[in-house]
């Protein structure tokens, strides 16, 4: 069962009350736990983590919340080891590895002082107290839970609020140790959240008691839609939903507690539900199962009613609970593919509007002074902005609804050579002109009035300088297919006008395109179809041919969109396109056929308070050196989802060295 949550009413629908009812009447098989624990030292028992002992496995340990005593330590048979007094503890996650010096990282979630508080596991499951830094929850904090980002291997952590409130934070280690958070997005499911669990798979999921439990996507640049996983009464958890937990084969554990009964689903076949047991110590059932713990082989569940002793948890197998419910057994679930990562080094002020906004940039390389380059970036609600290669904001020119931009030097005006800067309007439905001052890095508008494109809704552009004639001319696309060249011609009023030159049709919606002044050749992204080529001389050239097919390339995924050229010497070099729809980049040639290279993503760098970066629209590439910043020249791209913190959409800036490294390819300028 999967939707959106605001389709509820339609999923909830569809399950009949008779169906319910039917798989109540079940009958749900009892497993003897292998061990239980002794009765905690606190007020409680909730959460659990089990420190693996890879040497050992039956010395590995549990670290059980025991609430106002703090931190218990039991080995497998349940028998205590220790209790550390760290706070009022109702919670815990772990993630091995993620601590200093390759230790365990834990997280305990202190009632008490409404904050969550990180220790590095030593020997023996002592829980050393690290500084955490930056992270200030805004609200009653309920849950948490660790993930670690199977893209770029960020660690985050999840915290649930009392409220229904989702925060999630990106964590980094400094060199004194102390762990940084910093917020990435923030929501809200309008009821309590008790309980959740994470994979490193790119899924969370969060429990709640009245409502049942949901699945989201755990990173950041993804959307935030929640998926149904299971529903309080009208699916197959009678009245309380509470832990839930996820095992090595991708499978869910959920207690549905007022049954006494943990029920099993499979997020592979659509969450679907495979069956329910009970755990007993004994002739002890555990009634109200709270919180829930798969590791490994290892179950952990927390029994606050064991009654008449203090609260425990019970200690089963994984094997044993599928066998009972009569679930075949299977491999660990393999992780997640992965791309090379190119992190970025500087990222742009944000656009003074939410939504949709930002789109497309280009890249001017001062001729005097590389390190004064300027970025130049649409904002397809408002106009153009101009930011130093710092990210900074030098201007913003309030023109229109600008789409995409492209930019051309040694354009000859008013007696003198410039660089020329061309936008697609959208609100005028025309062709913007500027030049940019090298000495105030500013654009100034020289059309000579409106340009008008003859377009409902003009989209993509991108400009051509010919080595033939040294004409300089601009593409301009739509989202009906239709595409048209133009020459920029200079008038003796020092203004420049565009005059037409040919159709160059598509079947379908068109955007992102680049064309190569060396060799000629246009590049055309069809979005939801791949990359064409064809000569860009409005003349003669080569017919168009396809490139790159979305339906050929698996590493492709719809839409296609910002197309850069990293141009080298002797016609080498390499295009860059914008696969937005599984956020990543193609590299290809830019010789011979234009093979494909590979493709990268742009990963987070929580240390630099830098996020990833995802749904890129607009992207431009120079091999030209732009100060030390960037010696091997640089790649922005637009940045669809920017997070950490949640703002208005920007521009990220990569060394062109990082994406060779992570490509490995040749970084060599122009």
């Amino acid at each position: 069962m999967k939707t959106s949550l605001f389709a509820i009413a339609a999923v909830l629908a569809g399950v009949s009350a008779a169906g319910a009812a039917a798989q109540e009447a079940a009958p749900v098989r009892t497993v003897a736990a292998s061990a239980e624990t002794q009765a905690t030292q606190g007020s409680g028992a909730d959460g659990a983590v089990v420190v693996a002992d890879p040497g050992d496995p039956s010395r590995s340990l549990i670290l059980a919340g025991a609430e106002s005593a703090g931190v218990d330590v039991f080995d497998l048979k349940g028998q205590r080891v220790a209790t550390h007094k760290v706070g009022n503890i109702r919670g815990l996650d772990l993630r091995a590895g993620a601590a200093a010096g390759g230790a365990p990282l834990l997280a305990a979630l202190d009632g008490k002082d409404n904050a969550p508080k990180f220790f590095r596991v030593g020997a023996g499951g002592v829980p050393a107290p690290l500084t955490l830094a930056g992270i200030k929850p805004e609200m009653t904090i309920a849950s948490l839970c660790f993930s670690r980002s199977h893209r770029d291997g960020t660690l985050y952590l999840f915290l649930a609020g009392d409220k229904g409130e989702v925060e999630q934070w990106g964590l980094s280690a400094d060199a004194s140790g102390t762990m940084n958070g910093r917020i990435a997005r923030r929501w809200s499911l309008g009821s309590e959240i008790k309980y959740c669990a994470a994979d490193d798979r790119g899924s969370v999921y969060f429990s709640q008691e009245a409502v049942g439990v949901w699945r989201f996507a755990a990173e950041p640049e993804a959307e935030i839609t929640p998926e149904i996983v299971d529903i309080v009464r009208l699916g197959h958890i009678t009245e309380e939903a509470k832990g839930v937990a996820v095992a090595l084969d991708g499978r869910l554990l959920v207690s549905d507690a007022s049954a006494n009964r943990l029920n099993i689903y499979d997020p592979a076949d659509d969450y679907a539900y495979l069956g329910s047991v009970a755990l007993a110590a004994g002739n002890d059932a555990v009634e109200d199962a709270g919180s829930v713990t798969v590791a490994g082989p290892v179950v952990v569940v927390a029994d606050d009613d064991n009654s008449p002793e203090l609260p425990n948890f019970k200690i089963a197998s994984w094997s044993a609970l599928l066998a009972a419910a009569g679930i075949a057994e299977r491999p660990a679930m393999a992780a997640p593919e992965t791309m090379p990562l190119a992190l970025a080094t500087v990222e742009t002020d944000p656009v003074e509007t939410g939504g949709d906004a930002a789109d497309d940039p280009a890249i001017w390389i001062n001729p005097v002074d590389p390190a004064l380059s300027v970025i130049i970036g649409t904002q397809k609600q408002s106009g153009l902005y101009v930011y130093g290669l710092d990210g900074k904001q030098i201007q913003f020119l309030p023109d229109g609804r600008m789409n995409n931009v492209d930019l051309r030097s040694g354009f000859r005006l008013g007696g003198r050579e410039v660089s020329l800067v061309t936008a697609s309007n959208r609100t005028t439905k025309g062709i913007s002109i500027y030049t940019i001052d090298p000495a105030t890095r500013m654009l100034t508008d020289v059309a000579d009035g409106l340009q008008d494109t003859g377009f409902d809704d003009p989209y993509g552009l991108c400009m051509y300088r010919s080595a033939k004639s040294k004409k300089t001319y601009v593409f301009v696309n739509q989202g009906d297919g239709k595409m048209r060249q133009w020459e920029l011609v200079a008038t003796p009023a020092g203004k420049v006008r565009a005059k037409l030159m040919r159709d160059l049709p598509f079947g379908t919606q068109v955007e992102g395109c680049v064309a190569d002044d060396e060799t000629g050749m246009l590049y055309t992204g069809e979005e939801d179809v791949g990359v064409w080529r064809e000569g860009a001389e409005p003349r003669g050239g080569p017919a168009r041919t396809m490139l790159a097919k979305v339906t050929d390339n698996p590493a492709l995924k719809d839409d296609m969109e910002g197309i850069g050229l990293y141009a080298q010497a002797d016609g080498k070099g390499y295009l860059v396109v914008s696969s937005q729809g599984n956020d990543s980049y193609a590299v290809f040639r830019r010789e011979g056929n234009n093979d494909y290279v590979g493709s990268f993503r742009i990963g987070a760098d929580m240390a630099a308070g830098i996020d990833g970066v995802s749904e890129t629209d607009g992207l431009d590439v120079t091999s030209m050196a732009a100060g030390p910043a960037f010696p091997n020249g640089l790649m922005v791209a637009q940045d669809g989802r920017n997070v950490s913190p949640p703002e208005h959409q920007n521009f990220k800036l990569v060394p062109w060295e990082r994406i060779a490294k992570a490509l490995g390819i040749d970084a060599a300028p122009r």
